[in-house]
């Protein structure tokens, strides 16, 4: 249910005085106005006024998206036409960011508010003192009733909404009641949830609360119950969550690091990744917030304030590990929560780190081994949370979740283990070391403990399923799968990249991102100017606007596994190279050195790449598109046969080609 801070007929608003309207907005609603908004809400009264005359319907001013943080100026519904109207009093001209912000108000109510998914939605841009231009209806390929947003200025608003009822003239008529009244069930991205939840410790009004969802509440719950028992019992907890990919497990270590973020009780935790760039990005993201907020105030803060108190929430594993390297004392945090904590290193890797960059010859733990050693200096209480991904591990010396199984089996059997029932499915390698580690200690079994919903595509919440039925090479279930997305999350294929970024351009509207994904091993695609060796940004890649070169929407810079891993686009174009290559008997993997392809040999090596391009091909929340080139017979490193096989495995799982 959305709220608003007026709601009227709109006979009844055209015989009421400006004064007398502001009136109700302000006092109805404890609205904290200022001069600016009244001077602006006198504008926009007198505007609408003179536009809705001989017109009946309902009109809201202040009408909320929650997921935004904002509220749109009006809605207006008029039999079935619902108007989306912002105002930019005493603007001369149309800027393209205020079409985006009408236009993403629209697209929020499209896709999350139950009432507008048929409804018939326009957008309008009054720029109150700008040249009148010429406008026409335009609708989209999306087909959904949502139609491109409209520029006017003051004096011709009255003309547009008569051209849109004249030209929707039969169109189902909505009931204003119940349309303010239907269910908003939002899915935030993982930036938007970090920023609400570090400014209120609430993700509550910004995410959705439907049956499907309820499996993120209970798993929060159940993590706050361990850690109520730990803190009354004097005991040392381990718990590890699992989910598939996009079901919220980020989210899920955020909001239990907020709810203590005030180290109220002296249940003090801390966010903890090796994401390197998820971790810059929400840092980042949340610093941005934060002065921006403070300059709303009428304060100046510098980045650096921003981002130092921005630290105590969330940090680099990496980090928070060389700290207490130095430091021998218990950390300041009872409840440490590792997200992807199956990207933790193993011993080899972190004894030769330790080694070279580090010197400490002496250092003989796993990474994993070290981190519970740290919460076991507390003398009283600690919990571990480890958020789990499943077949997700992409770099050399990632340990998967069984290092942390042995090092609780082999140094802390004292610890309590409690953990999900699906850490014994077969992508988190760890059946064996849950067996080892039963014979020495009590391993809790808690299907809470499970995210089993994706909850990063709104449209389709069984594409993780569909990617790993594509990966794993089981065709008919590939095709089963992508039957019941294909409807609502479009997923083409193309051999030709300048084709896929205009398919991109067209399918994202407003500010939706989007960005084109390589594998980090994807080094032949070079001729189509795509190079996973030039340096790229993952801070202006995600958070920076169309005018910036560094940023996803130009389609210059592309990102890999490890900068988008734990994060999302809305529309994201797949670059398939010759590195992985469909056969009859399984995916064939290869690495690029010198001048030619090499077959990986190392079975480790082989699965890291398979999970590259499952990183890659889940991190679209809307549709994506793939693009497996033609290659080039007179380049050795580039034949067809490298390519052609893939494009044609996909294709017969019904991906519609487009040409």
């Amino acid at each position: 249910m959305l709220n608003y801070y007026y709601k009227d007929s709109i006979c009844s608003f055209l015989t009421k005085s400006v004064d007398q309207v502001i009136g109700e907005i302000t006092i109805s609603n404890q609205f904290d106005s200022n001069l600016n908004q009244n001077h602006s809400w006198v504008a926009e009264i007198n505007c609408l006024q003179k536009a809705l005359q001989g017109l009946e319907g309902t009109i809201f001013f202040e009408f909320s998206i929650p997921r935004m943080g904002k509220r749109v100026d009006t809605l207006i519904i008029i039999e079935g036409v619902i108007f989306v109207v912002e105002f930019k009093v005493g603007e001369h001209k149309y800027n393209q960011s205020s079409v985006e912000q009408v236009w993403d108000y629209a697209l929020d109510l499209k896709n999350f508010h139950e009432p507008s998914h048929q409804a018939l939605l326009v957008p309008i841009l009054v720029a109150t003192e700008a040249k009148n231009i010429f406008s026409e209806i335009v609708t989209t390929s999306h087909n959904d009733n949502l139609i491109l947003p409209i520029k006017t200025n003051g004096e011709s608003l009255k003309i547009i909404i008569h051209a849109v009822l004249d030209f929707y003239d039969e169109i189902q008529t909505v009931d204003p009641t119940g349309y303010a009244a239907g269910r908003y069930s939002p899915t935030p991205t993982i930036i938007e949830a970090a920023i609400s939840l570090y400014k209120n410790h609430t993700v509550d009004e910004i995410t959705r609360s439907d049956a499907d969802a309820t499996n993120l509440s209970k798993t929060t719950d159940t993590i706050s119950e361990i850690i109520t028992q730990a803190r009354e019992n004097n005991k040392k907890i381990i718990c590890f969550v699992t989910g598939v990919p996009g079901a919220g497990k980020t989210l899920v270590g955020l909001k239990v690091a907020t709810t203590h973020l005030d180290d109220e009780g002296g249940e003090a935790s801390v966010y903890l990744s090796g994401n390197g760039p998820l971790v810059a990005i929400l840092q980042e993201a949340l610093a941005r917030d934060k002065i921006k907020n403070e300059k709303e105030k009428g304060v100046t803060l510098t980045k650096g304030k921003a981002k130092s108190s921005v630290k105590t929430f969330i940090q680099n594993i990496h980090h928070y590990r060389d700290s207490y390297l130095v430091d021998p004392t218990a950390p300041y945090d009872h409840v440490a929560i590792f997200d992807e904590a199956q990207r933790a290193w193993n011993k080899e890797q972190t004894v030769s780190f330790m080694k070279r960059k580090k010197n400490k010859p002496d250092f003989d733990h796993s990474e994993p081994e070290f981190l519970i050693s740290c919460l076991n200096r507390h003398e009283d209480w600690a919990v571990i949370v480890c958020l789990v991904g499943g077949g997700q591990e992409i770099n050399t010396g990632e340990a998967g979740i069984s290092e942390w199984l042995a090092a609780i089996k082999n140094w802390y059997p004292h610890w309590s283990v409690h953990i999900s029932p699906n850490l014994t499915d077969s992508e988190y390698s760890a059946t064996d070391a849950i067996a080892a580690l039963s014979n020495v200690t009590e391993v809790h079994l808690n299907p809470d403990l499970h995210l089993s919903v994706s909850m990063r595509s709104f449209r389709a919440e069984n594409l993780s399923l569909f990617v790993k039925n594509m990966l794993d090479i089981q065709k008919e279930k590939a095709i089963e799968t992508f039957n019941q997305v294909k409807e609502k999350y479009p997923i083409v294929l193309t051999r030709d990249l300048k084709k896929a970024k205009q398919w991109l351009k067209e399918k994202a509207r407003g500010s939706e991102r989007y960005g084109i994904v390589v594998s980090s091993q994807a080094q032949r695609l070079k001729p189509y100017a795509i190079d996973v060796k030039s340096p790229m940004n993952p801070i202006h890649w995600f958070l920076n606007g169309k005018d910036d070169v560094r940023s996803s929407y130009f389609l210059e810079d592309v990102a890999t596994e490890f900068h988008v891993q734990g994060l999302e686009l809305d529309w994201a174009c797949i670059a398939w190279d010759g590195d992985l290559r469909y056969a009859n008997d399984g995916w064939k993997t290869y690495e690029f050195r010198g001048s030619k392809w090499l077959n990986i040999k190392k079975e480790e090596r082989k699965q890291y790449l398979i999970n590259a391009y499952r990183v890659l091909l889940t991190r679209a929340r809307q549709g994506m598109i793939i693009v497996v080139p033609d290659g080039n017979s007179e380049d050795s490193t580039r034949k067809p046969e490298y390519y052609d096989a893939t494009f044609n495995y996909l294709k017969s799982l019904g991906i519609p080609v487009i040409s």
